[in-house]
């Protein structure tokens, strides 16, 4: 529950905006989330997991989200006349993300990428102000300090996932 120093993010951030972007286009935003930002959203991700289920708790739901000490979200700036460029620069955004990821991790903090519904929904706009004509989002991030930093995850092998080419 120990919040992160905005600084930490800041520096992570600092890290992520020097990824590869073709033709320089630094095309990522960062949207530092706030408490009040924190709890519209929050509202709506129990609205989209809940809804039409009698199996899932909205005050579980909400629960385990209020936990999360830290937030982001972070978009792409959309190009529709120019969709290579709209490709590359999502990728580019991906890069960042590993970036900011990896610093993040070696600092010992935490952070979780999620796709989920809640970033393709309308709604998710409008609390934050984007401009969906504008910008993609490509990601809601929770981060924070975990409380086990082992793994138990197996990855596959390099050889696994490799091929030697003549």
């Amino acid at each position: 529950p120990e919040p992160v120093p905005r600084e930490r993010l800041l520096e992570a951030i600092e890290v992520a905006r020097w990824a590869p972007n073709h033709r320089l286009t630094e095309p990522w935003h960062f949207y530092l989330v706030g408490e009040e930002t924190i709890r519209r959203v929050i509202a709506l991700i129990v609205e989209l997991k809940t809804r039409g289920r009698d199996d899932v708790s909205p005050e579980a739901v909400s629960k385990r989200l209020e936990a999360i000490p830290g937030w982001f979200v972070l978009t792409s700036r959309l190009t529709p006349d120019m969709p290579v460029q709209e490709k590359e620069d999502y990728a580019a955004c991906a890069c960042a993300v590993q970036n900011l990821m990896l610093y993040l991790w070696q600092a010992g903090i935490g952070v979780k990428w999620t796709t989920g519904e809640v970033t393709r929904d309308p709604r998710l706009y409008d609390i934050l102000g984007v401009d969906s004509g504008r910008e993609r989002v490509v990601g809601l991030f929770w981060y924070g300090y975990p409380a086990d930093r082992r793994s138990n995850r197996k990855r596959l092998e390099p050889g696994e996932i490799s091929t030697e080419l003549p």
